[in-house]
């Protein structure tokens, strides 16, 4: 245990988080996979845990070997990251694998992941490096805000056609960064009608057109229910029930007996089953530790004496606690259906592995603190 302790840098608070999150993932996909495994697996009700564990470790390795990579080599990086992204949101745009009515993940040699989870990644990155290489000319309209706003709306317009609630989630962020890097308020003010404009466009035109309009019609259909009950809507009344059920305190794992009604509640809907589980208090632990993450990653941008890599701690951990938030108000009726997982929680492959790499990036900048921090004690 000292060995493994020795060899973790950074953050040790967010390495225990992280921790404390994937004992609890455990947990909730074995309970909420049973009748998942009964029909697709003949009863192995091991095999949906077995396989998420696998995942886990594989992202706890990840984040390890990116902790210990100087961040700064992240800034070359992510140039590489977004031109390889945009085709490849292209690619699933015209070929990607169409699973519940959208086309968002894109298979490569057998292995199927989604591409929005890469751009996140990439554009995030991105606009870090260029808030911190830009810093002398940061009010500068053409020498600042388009390098920082053109990249930002054509990733975002890749996406939206399929997946509104990431556009969102990415584009929200991207704003924060922005104004953290100090663009001017009337640029942001910019961005914020050029998104806008852009995407009343696209629905104006799918809509007249009707080449995408299941999608829109999709958002249409989400807004009327989150406002009006709906025939669709029984998913969130299936997910109030298990709120309800789980009470102030409850401790019953394994015994949901909602996850037998509630589409996804391995993914989308994993903390309603949280919730019924292990009560009202085993779900604000879960917001504590997410916003417990967002906090450390703050003192990371404080203490961080570069720009970069202040701006890219802050700008990763932003978008997983936003998702994460997100998440949990669509679980409770606070937001319309949005497809979004819980973060290192929710079933999946490809989210765990690209959440855990965002981790093992903001755990890399901490790590390079510390070693600054070591040597200005000993000088």
């Amino acid at each position: 245990m000292n060995f493994i302790f020795k060899n973790l840098k950074g953050d040790r608070v967010i390495w225990l988080i992280v921790l404390v999150l994937s004992m609890i993932s455990v947990l909730a996909v074995y309970s909420s996979t049973s009748s998942l495994a009964m029909r697709t697996q003949d009863g192995n009700t091991e095999y949906y845990l077995l396989r998420q564990m696998q995942f886990l470790a594989f992202g706890f390795g990840l984040m390890y070997v990116i902790h210990r990579i100087k961040h700064s080599y992240f800034s070359r990086i992510a140039q590489l990251l977004l031109l390889i992204t945009i085709p490849l949101l292209l690619l699933t745009l015209l070929f990607g694998v169409n699973i519940n009515d959208a086309r968002r993940w894109l298979k490569v040699m057998g292995f199927t992941f989604q591409t929005s989870d890469l751009a996140k990644l990439a554009l995030i990155m991105y606009t870090a490096r260029m808030l911190s290489k830009k810093q002398h000319v940061i009010k500068d309209f053409d020498k600042a805000f388009l390098p920082v706003v053109v990249p930002m709306l054509l990733v975002c317009a890749l996406i939206v056609p399929e997946d509104l609630s990431t556009t969102v989630l990415l584009f929200a962020t991207c704003l924060i960064l922005m104004f953290i890097g100090r663009i001017s308020m009337r640029h942001i003010g910019i961005t914020l009608w050029l998104g806008g404009t852009v995407f009343l466009l696209y629905v104006a035109f799918s809509l007249v057109n009707g080449s995408q309009k299941s999608r829109v019609a999709t958002w249409q259909s989400r807004l009327k229910c989150f406002v009006a009950e709906c025939e669709e809507s029984q998913q969130v009344v299936q997910s109030k029930i298990a709120v309800v059920k789980g009470g102030l305190v409850r401790v019953a794992p394994g015994k949901s007996e909602q996850r037998n009604f509630i589409p996804l509640p391995y993914s989308d809907y994993i903390y309603a089953i949280i919730l019924e589980e292990y009560g009202l208090l085993g779900g604000l632990l879960i917001i504590a530790l997410y916003l417990g993450i967002l906090y450390r990653s703050i003192r990371i941008f404080i203490q961080s004496p570069g720009a970069f890599g202040a701006m890219l701690a802050v700008g990763l951990s932003i978008s997983l606690v936003m998702q994460a938030l997100m998440n949990m108000a669509v679980t409770v009726n606070l937001l319309p259906v949005t497809g979004l997982t819980l973060p290192l929680i929710s079933m999946g492959g490809t989210s765990v592995l690209f959440t855990s790499v965002a981790l093992g990036i903001i755990l890399s900048v901490s790590s390079d603190i510390e070693v600054k921090q070591q040597r200005m004690a000993m000088a």
